[in-house]
């Protein structure tokens, strides 16, 4: 049973953590004026947990409770250790929703994986929960990046989008296209808030970038399942395509998200390049734009 949570502990321990920080500490820029506390403000401390200075400070002061996907951009805010994470898991009566361990990574099912071998010609891959990418095909990797090179715990759309500078290059819109990656794993969230992978990806997110703080905080949602992407590939040159994404009816949560273009256009040649090059790179014949590799999990 999880036990009850200690407001006043939990507000206790929060600001001595805090107290020993510094702005540089954690990449601040050091304002030059007097502190008239030590260590971090309360806001600082928000910002970087990208949630509000208010709801911040009712934590604090015991006053709210929070769930495990705050509780793990607070203690990310705050550089906690992992003895200091037990600690605070514990007091704010969420012991068991501690992310100390991966879950069972996700396998794509077998008709996912079929529809997957099936394209030859289109990207495309399959997503599952936290917006993971469980696999993909040879043109896909050719087009964004070679994903079998990326550890395992790091095949995450989301996290790639921030974090991979080739994806990062790719989208010419690339703050649009990644805060409209923010806000549908806020959709997801809902569904899910206490996942602790998705506790984890946003705590590591929300330290490492500053953007996807702030449109974190922004609470917007976006439940799409298709759109246009611009990209600019850095072999084949700007390409415009209709990315549609398909749910397995089982509820697992796991989608196909295929990115094609308009027959007769630039972008459809360009994609054919791509594919061929990724075609010949995978019996070995020729080396292609990227490492491209087979389906994979």
């Amino acid at each position: 049973m999880t036990p009850a949570h200690d407001t006043g502990e939990l507000g206790a321990f929060l600001k001595a953590r805090r107290a020993e920080l510094t702005p540089r500490s954690v990449g601040l820029p050091e304002s030059g004026r007097p502190r008239k506390v030590a260590g971090l403000r309360r806001e600082e401390v928000a910002g970087l947990a990208a949630i509000s200075v208010d709801y911040y400070t009712r934590l604090e002061q015991g006053r709210v409770p929070a769930s495990a996907s705050v509780l793990a951009t607070v203690a990310a805010a705050l550089r906690l250790d992992e003895d200091q994470q037990a600690y605070l898991y514990k007091i704010a009566g969420k012991t068991d929703a501690r992310p100390r361990r991966r879950r069972t990574r996700q396998s794509p099912r077998p008709a996912m994986r079929r529809l997957l071998n099936s394209l030859t010609s289109t990207p495309a891959i399959v997503l599952g929960t936290c917006m993971d990418v469980l696999a993909w095909n040879p043109a896909a990797a050719a087009l964004f990046t070679d994903f079998d090179a990326i550890p395992p715990r790091q095949r995450n759309y989301v996290r790639l989008v921030f974090t991979d500078p080739v994806i990062r290059a790719l989208h010419t819109e690339w703050a649009h296209d990644a805060r409209d990656a923010v806000a549908a794993l806020r959709m997801e969230a809902a569904s899910d808030p206490d996942n602790p992978e998705l506790a984890r990806l946003v705590g590591d997110l929300a330290v490492i970038d500053p953007d996807f703080r702030t449109w974190w905080a922004d609470r917007r949602v976006n439940g799409a399942t298709y759109g246009t992407k611009h990209y600019h590939h850095r072999v084949v040159g700007s390409l415009t395509l209709d990315c549609d994404t398909w749910a397995s009816p089982d509820g697992s949560g796991q989608r196909l998200m295929v990115l094609t273009a308009e027959p007769g256009t630039a972008s459809d040649d360009a994609l054919r390049i791509l594919a061929s090059w990724a075609a010949r790179d995978d019996t070995g014949t020729e080396t292609g734009p990227t490492a491209a590799s087979k389906p994979t999990t």
